[in-house]
């Protein structure tokens, strides 16, 4: 089954926070209709990048069987670890970026990579901020995560 995945972790929101997470999951069913899933699953108190990885995560998780997702994130960080083939450098240097130390996030990196296990997923950028509007969906429902929900979600993040 082929699905849609849109992310975004948030920077405001909780005054607590610093911001929340969340995903929007579409996908067309076989009779040709929309079904959308939206997911925003609180706020963590940590960087904005481990939000976006959360937020990859969850959607990843909600899937409850193998499919071909396509991943649209407004992160860099996240698109470009797979795009320009920084998560196999860290891989291959056991976690270590090369000549600089470890690499930040690695808990949720492989999680993110346990995730993954059983799709096949393509990363996509989108500009955050320019009108995208799944984009501004995602950030809206990670902004609701971090406004709305004071429960620290995953503290073993």
């Amino acid at each position: 089954m082929k699905v849609t995945l849109y992310t975004d972790g948030s920077a405001r929101g909780n005054p607590d926070g610093p911001g929340g997470y969340g995903a929007v999951l579409q996908f067309v069913d076989k009779q040709g209709v929309l079904h959308e899933k939206e997911m925003s699953a609180g706020y963590v108190k940590t960087t904005n990048n481990r939000m976006e990885l959360m937020a990859a995560i969850v959607g990843l998780e909600a899937l409850n069987r193998p499919c071909q997702v396509d991943l649209y994130s407004d992160s860099k960080y996240l698109t470009d670890a797979f795009n320009q083939h920084w998560i196999d450098s860290w891989l291959k240097h056991n976690w270590n970026r090369p000549k600089t130390g470890p690499v930040k996030n690695s808990d949720l990196w492989k999680r993110l990579l346990k995730a993954m296990e059983p799709h096949q997923v393509q990363f996509f950028w989108v500009k955050g901020h320019d009108g995208h509007p799944e984009n501004e969906r995602c950030d809206r429902l990670a902004t609701a995560a971090a406004d709305g929900n004071n429960l620290l979600v995953d503290p073993g993040v």
